[in-house]
């Protein structure tokens, strides 16, 4: 049973999500705020959490960017603002998901099924990208066709490893930076770009199944192309 946290100071919104999610069979955990939400022995225990963005004592942007530097949970972000902007804005946090208010309870549903099964697909040790095969267990990609294997050089396995696991999340090259070479790495950040440009050349033959995408300015995106 997945275990969600709702973390919104309307107590209507918080019973409409509650309803519809528990009918779904999940756990649901309500919070009026940030700061009430923010308990760190209980926040392991959580699958995926809903938030407010405008919220007293510790805001939806704040708790996410405070999520973001524990894991890669899920986190689903409710607001009453649709201006690019502030999607941006939530994207460069570590958002995986936006709705706008107000919102069809179901279409969250939807959305919260969604982002729990690209999840538990990240923590895998095994991710299938159309015709290959992204093993961590050996860190080498399989190529089906053919059934050959390559053993890539670390860093851009594990920077392919990482898109593949998120797909159509946004990773600015900050984010990239701080989960492949760490909080400490003082080089280029354009690092990332030769390596993301190595990672295109290698699996050009496979673009028509997924692709890395290029949002200027943000960052990086891998999308699963379907037929």
């Amino acid at each position: 049973m997945a275990k969600i946290m709702v973390v919104d100071d309307d107590a209507h919104i918080r019973q409409l999500v509650r309803l519809y999610l528990e009918d779904e069979g999940m756990e649901v955990v309500e919070k009026s705020n940030g700061e009430e939400a923010w308990d760190e022995e209980a926040l392991p225990s959580v699958d995926l959490f809903v938030l407010d963005v405008m919220m007293p004592n510790m805001d939806g942007w704040e708790m996410c960017r405070k999520l973001r530097k524990q894991g890669n949970k899920p986190v689903l972000m409710l607001t009453a603002k649709s201006e690019p902007s502030d999607k941006i804005k939530g994207f460069q946090l570590g958002t995986d998901d936006y709705l706008v208010k107000p919102f069809d309870p179901m279409e969250l549903v939807m959305r919260v099924k969604a982002l729990l099964k690209r999840y538990r697909i990240s923590i895998s040790q095994e991710i299938q990208l159309g015709g290959i095969v992204i093993d961590k267990s050996s860190y080498t990609v399989l190529f089906k066709k053919g059934e050959d294997m390559v053993t890539l050089p670390l860093k851009e396995f594990e920077l392919l490893y990482l898109l593949a696991s998120y797909p159509g999340r946004l990773f600015t090259r900050n984010m990239l930076i701080e989960h492949i070479w760490g909080y400490r790495y003082e080089g280029d950040s354009r690092t990332v770009d030769t390596h993301i440009k190595r990672l295109r050349d290698r699996f050009a033959g496979y673009s028509h199944q997924f692709r890395i995408i290029t949002l200027r300015g943000l960052g990086y995106r891998l999308e699963i192309v379907h037929d």
